[in-house]
């Protein structure tokens, strides 16, 4: 069985507005069930779990319901930190699932992942085990040792990759990485891609895509609904 587990138990502080950005509407639709919309149309996709704020958990029901998410089976309340957000959703399926399930990590704020991005993680998690999206930096890259004032050091871009999610793994392999987490002390790893790489595990790169961007301030919302009415010209390869 594949299963989408979205994260969205945020606060959103940097969105700066009176309830989470992943409730918040965009053109009478929350940005959650854009998300959640996304994976319910996969046909890949079996079943879908989603880690929220404990207040917010019967709101999501509703807009489920109104919005006709039949995949979602699971709603669990999220932890302090995005880590433990993500065991608590791990542990609900433990209780539920196989451990050879597959486990796709989104967040749920990344509402236009798109399909092509979810078939290639499922791609490159059957030929190596795991998949973590990701794109090429493009842009040249400086380290700076005086928090931002200045730089002596380029890093060449052709070595950078800018993750985003799915992180696909199967539920054994992430329920060993969040135990190995507890007895080394390792805390605070939102991203699961970061976490595998402390446990020294080789990381391998899906699809990803600029629109798969994450909503985080209102400058994004501000892009995430320009790119809805964005339709790429017939000309372009």
């Amino acid at each position: 069985m594949n299963i989408a587990l979205l994260t969205a138990a945020g606060v959103g502080s940097r969105m700066h507005q009176d309830i989470p950005k992943q409730f918040m509407n965009v053109e009478n639709k929350p940005i959650i069930i854009y998300t959640l919309e996304a994976f319910q149309n996969h046909p890949s996709i079996d079943a879908i779990i989603v880690v929220t704020l404990p207040n917010w958990i019967d709101v999501l029901q509703a807009y489920a319901r109104q919005f006709n998410i039949t995949k979602l089976k699971w709603i669990v309340a999220g932890g302090e930190t995005g880590q433990e957000s993500i065991h608590n959703g791990l542990v609900k399926l433990q209780e539920e699932c196989h451990e050879e399930d597959v486990v796709m990590i989104h967040d749920g704020n990344r509402c236009l992942v798109s399909s092509d991005i979810i078939s290639d993680s499922l791609a490159v998690f059957k030929t190596h085990g795991s998949a973590v999206a990701a794109i090429p930096c493009v842009e040249a890259v400086f380290r700076s040792k005086d928090n931002g004032a200045s730089s002596i050091i380029s890093i060449p871009r052709e070595q950078l990759y800018r993750t985003q999610t799915p992180h696909t793994y199967t539920l054994k392999k992430l329920l060993w990485a969040h135990e190995q987490a507890e007895l080394q002390n390792i805390v605070n790893t939102a991203a699961t891609c970061t976490l595998m790489q402390q446990l020294g595990e080789t990381i391998y790169f899906s699809k990803g895509s600029e629109e798969n961007l994450k909503i985080t301030t209102v400058d994004d919302i501000m892009i995430f609904k320009a790119l809805l009415h964005t339709k790429k010209d017939e000309w372009i390869k």
